[in-house]
């Protein structure tokens, strides 16, 4: 049986899942933050960059922002995993960057080591505790998250993916402004100085969506975003776009198995 529950910490740019997946299979998505899973038990398998991945217990999954990716389980027994969905400035706070454009990544995409495993799993249940100091529940997150960059993090240089006269990037800036805009595909063209045509067929071939589920998508991370924060559902469905509640949380269910009132 599917089980799924989303914690927020103390600080906001760190939040928890702590979930039993049997039977739901996540779609290709992205998201707005590092996700940093911890296989409890069981075994997942997914997709990433065009190869096949199958991790176990005691494995760490860090899956970078904007990278497209599956995932279910290889049993019927299901897997159980523990997440950090972390958002990626506070990794690059943590890595103290110098120069400007530099970004934190990880050179491994599953990591295999106890000794890191061991104490994020328990910083997972600390955070998700309500009897811990505020103090230890600031420091504690930086005391994790160091031995893991420590050991398998890198800095590198952001890389900008061209789409026409514009980049992926500055078109995902446009669209985070107008979430709550009926977007044309014309406005989009335009803004990257391509035809209708041209622009969804050097879209889909750079990212690997459709410019329309992208956005779906880019969407639904924001509203998982605002709901963490404490903003209402209904408010939630009308900052980015979507025209009443109803809709907004049948398709939030589908793509995280929760639904948005159960986000806490």
């Amino acid at each position: 049986m599917d089980k799924v529950n989303y914690h927020k910490t103390q600080n906001q740019e760190i939040s928890l899942i702590d979930a039993n997946y049997q039977t739901f299979a996540f779609q290709r998505h992205y998201h707005l933050d590092f996700h940093i899973g911890l296989i409890t038990n069981g075994q997942q398998k997914f997709h990433y960059q065009g190869a096949s991945y199958q991790v176990g217990a005691g494995q760490i999954v860090v899956m970078p922002p904007d990278e497209l990716h599956d995932g279910h389980s290889l049993l019927d027994s299901g897997y159980q995993v523990k997440v950090f969905s972390v958002d990626p400035q506070w990794l690059s706070d943590l890595a103290e960057l110098k120069r400007p454009g530099n970004t934190i990544s990880f050179n491994q995409l599953i990591v295999h080591d106890s000794s890191v495993f061991k104490p994020l799993a328990q910083l997972h249940h600390s955070l998700a505790e309500d009897n811990l100091s505020q103090l230890a529940k600031d420091c504690l997150p930086y005391e994790g998250f160091n031995q893991l960059f420590t050991r398998y993090g890198a800095l590198g240089q952001k890389t900008a993916i061209p789409l026409g006269q514009q980049s992926v990037n500055t078109l995902k800036e446009y669209l985070m402004a107008n979430l709550d805009q009926p977007v044309r595909l014309e406005q989009l063209s335009e803004l990257c100085q391509l035809s209708p045509t041209q622009f969804q067929r050097h879209f889909k071939a750079k990212v690997g969506l459709t410019p329309y589920a992208w956005l779906s998508r880019l969407r639904l991370e924001q509203g998982m975003k605002l709901l963490k924060s404490g903003v209402g559902g209904t408010e939630v469905a009308h900052q980015i776009g979507f025209y009443d509640q109803a809709h907004f949380s049948k398709a939030f269910k589908a793509t995280y198995g929760v639904s948005p009132s159960q986000i806490s």
